[in-house]
């Protein structure tokens, strides 16, 4: 516990003090819940973002085969040029926000290269976009709950430490100047007394 001077100022800084906390500490605790509300559903898009990849692979397990033959599916042939996001804010984070990707495929012989080549190159397409997604979603869940363990630690700051260490001060400070005041009183009682009898 702080030392903090018995004075009528005191009282005063330590109740506005106490004001400023219960009037900060509701708007924290509403920042925490949506902080949260908006992790869960972070982490309910990632695993629909994450189903859906693993139904991409469940159907690619068909292109296995194909994808072995040589020279055909190379690295070189889809290439992501730019990943395209916008900066979002929820409850005061600055979030990024995945809004696509540029792709480049490179040329190919249309008519050396086997049928599948297209569909292929649009299947891929869609699990780099997926991938690009989940990736972009978990830095912002990263962040999010970054914020939220900030948020909770003021929120239990201002609960547990300083809304009751203040109105601790403020009742200590109240009884010792009920204490002076009475004491002043029977001071002057008793000097009263003392004028009287001479």
């Amino acid at each position: 516990m702080a030392k903090i001077k018995l004075t009528k100022n005191e009282l005063k800084k330590q109740k506005d003090s106490l004001k400023m906390y219960q009037r900060y500490l509701p708007t924290l605790m509403l920042k925490k819940q949506q902080l949260q509300a908006e992790i869960w559903n972070t982490e309910l898009r990632i695993r629909e973002l994450v189903r859906e990849k693993e139904q991409f692979d469940e159907s690619f397990k068909i292109w296995l085969g194909v994808f072995g033959e040589k020279g055909v599916f190379t690295q070189n042939i889809l290439k992501i040029t730019r990943i395209k996001t916008a900066l979002g804010n929820i409850a005061g984070v600055p979030i990024p926000l995945f809004q696509g990707a540029d792709f480049e495929i490179f040329a190919y012989d249309l008519v050396r290269m086997p049928l599948w080549l297209d569909t292929a190159v649009v299947k891929m397409k869609q699990v780099l976009l997926l991938d690009i997604e989940v990736k972009t979603l978990e830095e912002q869940k990263q962040r999010l709950d970054h914020e939220l363990r900030i948020t909770t630690q003021r929120v239990n700051l201002f609960e547990k430490i300083k809304i009751p260490e203040t109105k601790n001060y403020i009742k200590k400070i109240q009884v010792y100047l009920g204490d002076q005041q009475t004491a002043a009183v029977v001071r002057g009682k008793i000097a009263k007394r003392g004028v009287e009898a001479k």
